[in-house]
Parts: C-alpha cells; sequence; structure tokens
C-alpha cells in the first residue's frame, strides 16, 4: 500500500474557506507566500521577483503583511499590486484554471499515479478544513485519512479546546496538523512548548493523536530561530510521550545541506533521533524549481537520511495538488519509487507506506469497513 503523508483538498480560494471571512483567509494565503519556493512574476514582462514584496523589512508578523490588493487569480496564480504594478505567485499549477481542489481532483490523481491513500493536511492558507476534510474522510474512508486544524497560537483558550473536541470527536479526525507560521499572527507573543498550551497537548497525548508539526525557522527565519524550535519540540516530546509527530516537509536543505550532504548540529540531531519523530521526504515541492527530475541531488540526501536515521523514521509525502507546478504527481512518488535503487524493496515498503499506515492503521479501518 502506498500512502502519501501530505496531500490537499479545499474549496475555492476566493472564499473564506471556513475562515469568519475572506479577509482572514486572504491574510493568511499572503503570510504563506512571503517566503516562497514558487516562483514570484511581474505581469506585465514575466519578470522574476521575490517574496520579500509582501512583506516590511524586519517584521515577520502579520503586521508585516503590506497592503498589496492581494487576491486570488486563475491559472493557479496569486495576484497582487503595488504602485500600480501587478505581480502573481505561481503557487499551484499553471493547468489549474481555478484555485480549487474537490475530493474527486485528488482520486483521479491517486488512480493515474497510483497512491492507494492520502493523509489530508491543513493549513490556514488553505482555510479552517476540519468540515471540509472531514466531509472528503467520511466521502471516501478507503482513500482518505484527514488531519483536524486549530489556531495553534490560541491553543490554551476556551473557543479553540471546544473545536479541538468538535474535530476529533464530532468529526472523526484522526491527527493533527500543527504549523508554527500561524504564530505569526499574533507577533509570536508565546512559543509553542509554553506550558499555557499543556492543556491541549495533554489532550491531544490522552487521545494519542498523531501531530504533523510544520515548522518553518520562526520568529526570525534564521538557523538560530530553526535550532530553537528543534529544542523546544524535543522538550513536548519529552514531556508527552503518547504523541507521535512529523517533521512535515523534513529537515531544511538550505540550513543543512548546502554542501549536498547532511550536517545537522547536535541539538538538532537530539530531536530528530527521538523515538516519536518521524521525518518527511518531500523535495520536489520546494526544489523541484531548481532540480530537475529524478533529482539526483534529493536521491543522495534521502540515501544519506536512510544512513543517519533508518527508513523505519522516513516517510514519503508530496503536497499535491502544489507540487505539479515544478513535476506531475507520478514523478513526485517515482522518483522514490523507482529511481532510489540505494533502497531495498522492505525500506521501500516502509517509505512509501508501511511507516504511516502503523501510525494510522489505514489497512485495518479499510477492512473493517469492508473496503479493500
Amino acid at each position: 500500500m502506498i500512502i502519501d503523508s501530505h496531500a490537499h483538498v479545499f474549496q475555492h480560494w476566493a472564499r473564506a474557506c471556513g475562515h469568519p471571512s475572506r479577509e482572514i483567509h486572504r491574510r493568511f494565503m499572503q503570510k504563506a507566500q512571503t517566503r516562497p519556493a514558487a516562483k514570484v512574476f511581474r505581469a506585465r514582462d514575466g519578470k522574476e521577483m521575490t517574496g520579500t514584496l509582501l512583506f516590511r523589512d524586519g517584521d515577520n508578523s502579520w503586521a508585516g503583511l503590506k497592503n498589496v490588493d492581494f487576491r486570488v487569480g486563475i491559472y493557479g496564480q496569486l495576484d497582487f499590486t503595488i504602485d500600480g504594478e501587478d505581480y502573481y505567485v505561481q503557487y499551484m499549477p499553471v493547468g489549474m484554471q481555478e484555485i480549487v481542489a474537490p475530493p474527486e481532483l485528488m482520486l483521479a490523481q491517486m488512480t493515474y499515479a497510483r497512491v492507494d491513500h492520502c493523509i489530508l493536511q491543513a493549513g490556514g492558507g488553505y482555510g479552517a478544513m476540519n468540515d471540509y476534510n472531514a466531509f472528503a474522510q467520511n466521502q471516501y474512508p478507503a482513500k482518505f485519512t484527514g488531519l483536524l486544524n486549530i489556531d495553534e497560537s490560541r491553543a490554551h483558550t476556551e473557543p479553540v479546546l471546544k473545536e479541538l473536541e468538535r474535530a476529533y470527536r464530532q468529526l472523526g479526525l484522526r491527527g493533527v496538523y500543527y504549523a508554527l507560521d500561524t504564530f505569526a499572527r499574533y507577533n509570536f507573543d508565546l512559543e509553542f512548548n509554553d506550558l499555557r498550551f499543556d492543556a491541549f497537548w495533554s489532550t491531544i497525548n490522552g487521545w494519542r493523536l498523531p501531530v504533523f508539526i510544520e515548522a518553518p525557522a520562526i520568529p526570525d527565519y534564521d538557523k538560530a530561530s530553526y535550532i530553537k524550535n528543534m529544542v523546544r519540540l524535543k522538550d513536548l516530546m519529552d514531556r508527552f510521550k503518547n504523541i507521535q509527530w512529523l517533521l512535515v516537509m523534513g529537515p531544511p536543505v538550505s540550513r543543512f545541506a548546502g554542501s549536498g550532504k547532511w550536517e545537522f548540529p547536535d541539538e538538532v540531531l537530539a530531536t530528530y533521533h527521538h523515538d516519536n519523530l518521524w521525518l518527511e521526504i518531500m523535495f520536489p515541492i520546494t526544489w523541484g524549481g531548481v532540480w530537475d527530475y529524478p533529482y539526483p541531488e534529493a536521491q543522495a540526501l534521502i540515501k544519506d537520511m536512510r544512513d543517519k536515521f533508518g527508513a523505519s523514521k522516513l516517510i514519503w509525502g508530496s503536497d499535491i495538488p502544489n507540487v505539479e507546478r515544478f513535476c506531475t504527481y507520478t514523478q513526485s512518488v517515482d522518483y522514490v519509487r523507482r529511481n532510489c535503487e540505494f533502497l531495498t524493496a522492505t525500506e521501500k515498503d516502509k517509505i512509501l507506506g508501511k511507516n504511516l499506515d502503523a501510525m494510522f492503521k489505514v489497512s485495518e479501518r479499510t477492512k473493517a469497513h469492508g473496503i479493500g
């Protein structure tokens, strides 16, 4: 069974998509584009620009987002205007004529790429995803496992804890997507291992829900910030021992693999080696615009990860449909499935599905429902 750890379904992004307003959704989307791996272009001549146009230098919070009439375009583009000049981020594939991805789109992708099951991640830029992820999971239980998502930076408050309870008990979502970038909304006023969040983490720990943590280097987006966040993550893992964690996107290449081989500081290695942490293998979404398929640079890094941590700690993900701005969905799995010849068949089975199956019991659940 091949299981993708990182897929998305979502409603049309021009709407609020579950957020209280379209404006809040737009701000989530704009923040996500301030440091994109996606390409940014000036509309009139196609000149490539950078995401730094979208925020004020030195302010990485929502308060630093510029007023640029940020909006949802067509053909996978997110548009904005500065001093009368139009720009866009090519965030989704060019062939996505409207930015919307219903479950049936993912089902067609999965059939063509020969992927059996997908974990549906979340994130504020996609919307407030609990109801839509639950809809997809309930419609197609053999194909989707949905993650829940709450306001991470306010997870100590009663409304957020109530939404957590609803997402798990009423909607039946089976894991947590947790993003550190959301702390920018309130100017990084709390750290994610703050003791005020212990009621939240204790609840997740009691339910034994896996947590998929996406950990950009907040608040300063530098190497020092990343290392501090890994130390904080280890603190949580040590204190809440029933939680299995997946590090979404895996280790950052730009921080630790500039030489083409991983070089981790001791603090990061201590976190990565923790028994309750797995690492996501997902290179095309961030490096597919730099490296060419079948990504020999990525293959070398996967080999190094296997040697350092073992195949039992590695989990493949794609970030479909976003990844198709750089390669096809089939290519996003085949660079591992067909081209990582240094992996044994057993190691490939673990990375491409068995590790996730052990975490979510996907095969057991589908059989219990008489599916497959």
